[in-house]
């Protein structure tokens, strides 16, 4: 019998390369007054402002040069107050979108950011409905577009952590794979294995369900194959993948759960300001092996030896070991250029505060064996 499950997701998700053509009309359907959410550079952003503008909207440009903090979303807010924009759009990385994310729930709001994070706030729920926020990605990673939270850091606490509300899923995701073209190398690495730890986690998580495992089973073999390919250089049919990956990783995080590289991951980023997706891909083979090797569960060790199979079969092994498939994923990490965690910035300090912060992480409820302490501190000093 098929187990009970709910599923969540954005209002319309347009999936497809050339769907971002027809995001301007769409976008002024939801307002004339418009405050447009981007990474650092106007390239990818351009047309858009322009076919907008001709539509007669008004546009406000807030650029997002790095992951986001308080103070970047809190003067985005601002901006967006004073405007008095009607909707929100984000076009560019994780980092663009969960800016994006963010101010569109803050705008209404009546209470301050620190009353709704997670962990280091009060965590209460939003007390007004968002305004309209559509995501289009840029990078294939975070799967941002079609989840319930927005990741920001707190530098007074050095801590990443969430602003999460049921409410903040965007009301429409266009998932254009040629905005990714081009994209540098190790972004795309980066972002690349970000999304394979996003269909591998809520694989293993002890919350999955028959529609996120559906998602997963098809994209773990897709992400590994397609993340090789771009690696050996632009391959626009890989940058389709890619992005299906990731929006698939994105749909089951949000509906399942994440685990310990993701448990780590926000506490390495606010302690030491290293990429996300470089923290999660050089995690991920140590948290693998530290999950079979902890796990009790039968039905949770035959997903994980399941995942190892599709790993060593994606690096032209075969069967189930996971020694194996933790080699063959270092070792494809470190030829593609990755960084160790050392080589991030991550340090003896970092690894003890990282080890102490996961126990309060979200992500940390649903990995899929018992972890202690000590077992994370093994796992970062092996990735480092």
């Amino acid at each position: 019998m098929t187990t009970a499950f709910s599923f969540a997701t954005a209002t319309e998700i347009l999936f497809g390369r050339g769907q971002a053509d027809g995001a301007a009309a769409r976008i002024h359907a939801l307002g004339q007054k418009l405050l447009l959410v981007r990474g650092r550079g106007e390239g990818r952003s351009r047309n858009l402002v322009q076919e907008l503008v001709a539509l007669g909207c008004e546009i406000v440009e807030f650029p997002v040069p790095g992951e986001p903090e308080m103070s970047l979303i809190e003067q985005g807010v601002r901006q967006a107050r004073q405007a008095g924009v009607q909707a929100v759009v984000a076009l560019g990385g994780g980092a663009a979108i969960d800016a994006g994310k963010a101010i569109a729930a803050l705008v209404p709001a009546t209470r301050p950011l620190m009353d709704h994070l997670e962990v280091v706030g009060l965590g209460l729920p939003l007390d007004c409905p968002p305004l309209p926020f559509v995501a289009m990605p840029s990078t294939a990673g975070t799967g941002a577009e079609v989840t319930r939270n927005a990741v920001i850091g707190v530098p007074r606490h050095r801590r990443k952590v969430s602003l999460r509300d049921p409410s903040m899923l965007p009301r429409l995701a266009i998932v254009d794979p040629a905005l990714t073209d081009g994209c540098p190398r190790d972004v795309t690495l980066a972002s690349g294995l970000d999304a394979i730890t996003q269909v591998i986690e809520p694989y293993v998580c002890t919350r999955a369900n028959p529609m996120t495992d559906a998602l997963c089973r098809d994209a773990i073999p897709r992400g590994l194959a397609a993340i090789q390919r771009l690696m050996q250089g632009e391959d626009a049919a890989a940058r389709d993948e890619m992005a299906w990956v990731s929006l698939c990783g994105g749909l089951a995080l949000a509906n399942s759960g994440l685990g310990a590289v993701h448990g780590l991951a926000g506490p390495l980023g606010g302690l030491t300001k290293a990429p996300h997706g470089a923290i999660c891909g050089v995690l991920l083979p140590h948290v693998l092996r530290a999950n079979r090797r902890a796990a009790g569960d039968p039905a949770l060790i035959a997903r994980l030896d399941q995942v190892a199979g599709w790993i060593n079969a994606g690096f032209g092994g075969q069967g189930g070991d996971m020694e194996a498939a933790v080699t063959r994923l270092i070792q494809f990490s470190q030829d593609s250029g990755l960084l160790s965690l050392g080589a991030l910035g991550v340090d003896e300090e970092a690894i003890e505060g990282a080890a102490r912060a996961a126990a309060s992480s979200s992500s940390m409820k649903a990995n899929p064996a018992m972890l202690s302490a000590d077992d994370l501190r093994d796992i970062m000093r092996a990735a480092g």
